[in-house]
């Protein structure tokens, strides 16, 4: 969807899931957060996860290294030099985030927005310093920030600012914090611990009068082992002595400057290992967790409720995402339902199942084939257009924007009602309405599959990629592109079914045919406002065939419904003669 038309749209037309600005700071008061008259706020939001922090998977280079964004940015230079690799993260930074992405965030229904820094954004590495103990802070960095913060009150949102990466990295799982294994981590260097502390208490004094930020998310997803083997990140830990000691410390920097701000707090294992590090030490204080590809019912995040209720703290989910449309709505119902607000990840990616997308092209896909084994070395004038034209494709205006996205995140968690993913007027002589182009709504309620959602943490199981084709749209429903680039629904299993809201210019007959083929003959029924049609013989074929009958359609809207029967097809379009009175 071009963007510029999406935009217009969003804002001319969408349920707002705030219609009210909050006012002035939020706090945590007892299991809520609120904000300063002591109304309550659901806060809903995105991570701008791969601006200030590459993680690889994002890059499709999950493979370099560990997905490091320092191994990775080492490659670039090696293909293109240390000059022209400044020039591509420099372009990368003033593009990935403007002004443009958070009216989009605002006019979707979002009302905050997580930042994940990555701290050399801000300060010189421990080991690079002049003088050991003497920070040397990057303007540049803050002034980012500051941006960022303006664009964010403009359209009423609170930022929420999150060290991703911490000096010397905060876990094991490197790709998040861009950890170097053979450097001393966060937790095996005074100088590194030191250092975050004083980053938080730099952040704290530049912006503790302003808000519009919404709270300080001190230390990303810790996962580390302190005592003993508990896998690698802290999973099994029952103390967390040091994680407790460095948070306590840290809070304390900020209040020495900042007594307003919320503080959050995430636990071990990823954030979400609290023994040991509770009870709260500030009156002030919201607690964390991050849920990915379990399931969606309340024992799934019973433990963390215990943990509210026990400590009379506030909840927030602050980290989420990775999954189908399914997944979004029902893990957002769940926790708004207990009145948790949430952040998922991340706005933008290579990839299809987040609300933009960034587009890849021939060049880049040389150097990801070349960095990960799988093509060889692109030349230096290729790879450079390669990643500039990736960098320009940052941009707002150049995304592909995913409105089922949003519609599953905003919507879907408040209603159960159909609503059209695009406009399907029908003109006198007929028209075309692409397989694709189904509904949008819930499984259940705007189509059907059977393969909606990945569960794997809870189920053991292998992941289950829900859309198999991974493009154009993200609910369960297998879409590929055909040779012409064209979108279509590539794996229409028996039972499975999409319907459409389809405007006809006047009562009357009309012919439908389909454009299908099966990998072997079969069929399917189409329904016409609740009421059988006919059924269409799907013929095997690797190309395309057609077959149709008669249906009877109203002046205005009506609902077209169809249904595998028997088939293990591929649909194209749904196409419609001039109507027979």
């Amino acid at each position: 969807m071009r963007l510029r038309s999406a935009l217009v749209a969003l804002l001319c037309c969408a349920s707002f899931a705030t219609t009210a600005w909050s006012a002035g700071f939020l706090r945590a008061e007892g299991k809520r957060i609120v904000d300063e008259t002591g109304r309550p706020i659901i806060l809903r939001g995105m991570g701008l996860g791969g601006w200030m922090l590459q993680e690889g998977y994002m890059l499709q280079m999950g493979d370099v290294g560990r997905g490091q964004q320092h191994v990775i940015r080492g490659k670039i230079a090696e293909l293109i030099g240390e000059e022209k690799t400044a020039r591509f993260y420099k372009t990368w930074l003033d593009n990935h985030t403007t002004k443009a992405d958070i009216d989009y965030m605002a006019a979707s229904g979002f009302n905050s927005v997580r930042l994940p820094m990555h701290y050399e954004l801000l300060t010189l590495p421990a080991d690079k310093e002049p003088k050991t103990g003497v920070d040397t802070w990057h303007e540049d960095g803050f002034r980012r920030i500051d941006e960022l913060l303006a664009w964010s009150k403009a359209n009423g949102l609170y930022l929420i600012l999150d060290l991703h990466a911490a000096p010397g990295g905060q876990g094991n799982d490197l790709p998040i914090a861009d950890r170097d294994p053979s450097k001393a981590s966060l937790w095996d260097s005074a100088e590194n611990r030191r250092k975050t502390v004083a980053i938080w208490r730099k952040l704290a004094e530049r912006y503790k009068d302003e808000p519009w930020i919404g709270a300080y998310d001190i230390i990303n997803e810790p996962n580390w082992d302190f005592e003993g083997d508990g896998g690698g990140h802290g999973c099994k830990e029952e103390k967390n002595a040091p994680l407790r000691s460095l948070m306590m410390e840290i809070t304390a920097a900020i209040r020495e400057v900042d007594k307003r701000h919320m503080v959050i707090i995430e636990g071990n294992c990823w954030g979400n290992n609290y023994k040991g590090v509770m009870p709260p030490w500030d009156d002030n204080l919201a607690v964390s967790f991050h849920k990915y590809w379990s399931v969606n019912d309340r024992p799934s995040i019973e433990p963390l409720l215990k943990l509210r209720d026990e400590h009379d703290v506030p909840l927030w989910l602050g980290e989420s995402g990775e999954n189908s449309n399914v997944w979004f709505r029902d893990s957002i119902a769940l926790v708004e339902g207990e009145g948790i607000g949430w952040a998922y990840w991340p706005l933008k990616k290579i990839g299809f199942n987040q609300p933009l997308e960034i587009r890849s092209n021939p060049d880049y896909a040389k150097v990801v084939a070349y960095f990960t084994g799988n093509g060889p070395k692109p030349s230096a004038a290729e790879a450079e257009r390669g990643l500039m034209k990736l960098a320009d494709d940052l941009r707002f205006e150049n995304n592909i924007a995913h409105p089922d996205v949003i519609d599953a995140m905003i919507r879907q968690t408040h209603a159960d009602e159909t609503k059209p993913f695009k406009l399907h007027v029908l003109a006198a002589s007929g028209g075309e309405v692409r397989a694709v182009d189904y509904d949008m709504g819930l499984n259940g309620v705007a189509y059907f599959d059977l393969d909606a959602a990945n569960y794997h943490v809870s189920t053991g199981k292998e992941r289950t990629l829900w859309n198999n084709g991974r493009t154009y749209r993200n609910d369960g429903v297998d879409i590929a592109l055909g040779e012409d680039g064209r979108p279509y629904v590539s794996d229409f299993k028996t039972g499975e079914w999409l319907s459409y809201t389809i405007t006809a210019p006047a009562d009357g007959v009309y012919r439908l045919e389909l454009e299908a083929a099966g990998k072997q003959p079969g069929s399917a029924t189409v329904i016409v406002n609740q009421a059988p049609a006919f059924t269409a013989a799907i013929s095997a074929s690797n190309g395309w065939a057609r077959s149709g009958g008669e249906v009877r359609l109203m002046a205005g809207a009506n609902k077209v419904t169809l249904e595998a029967r028997a088939c293990d097809c591929k649909v194209a379009a749904l196409r419609f003669s001039a109507p027979r009175r």
